[in-house]
């Protein structure tokens, strides 16, 4: 007797280098151009992989919602949160973002759940007028990060 997993696949050798090879194009790019791609605004978060524990960069889309911070949806990988949702998740105190050139600044993540997040979705569906759509089209609810500047030790 065969069985047949359900559970969502991992990318392949070849598809993990390639996203590997557009992300630090783009993160590139950002860094020289400024943070704006098909119209939406973009930070770099920087984490680190949960696995290897060598350094990752991300470009994400993000919005402002009058909340210090930014505002960032996991609703890339498909049927899987993306790589980057889980590194951040596995390792929260090493997690830090780049807007708009700017030196990395670290940051807490907070998943939003109940009212928080509906508002939040709010905001990104207007801002990434395709998110929603993507949304409906995948059985995984995607996760709402609010990404927040930590103080420093001088700001306690």
């Amino acid at each position: 007797m065969t069985t047949t997993s359900t559970a969502p696949r991992r990318p392949g050798r070849f598809s993990r280098w390639l996203q590997h090879t557009a992300n630090a194009r783009t993160v590139a790019r950002l860094r020289r151009r400024g943070g704006r791609q098909m119209g939406m605004d973009l930070l770099v978060l920087h984490t680190v992989g949960r696995r290897s524990g060598a350094p990752r960069q991300n470009p994400l889309a993000f919005v402002d919602d009058g909340h210090p911070g930014w505002i960032v949806v996991a609703s890339g990988g498909g049927e899987r949160h993306p790589d980057w949702f889980d590194n951040l998740m596995a390792d929260t105190d090493r997690c830090a973002v780049e807007v708009h050139g700017s030196e990395p600044v670290p940051v807490t993540a907070h998943v939003l759940e109940g009212d928080e997040r509906q508002a939040a979705w709010q905001h990104l569906s207007e801002a990434i007028r395709s998110l929603a759509k993507y949304q409906a089209k995948s059985t995984r609810v995607y996760p709402v990060v609010r990404l927040t500047p930590r103080r420093s030790i001088a700001q306690r």
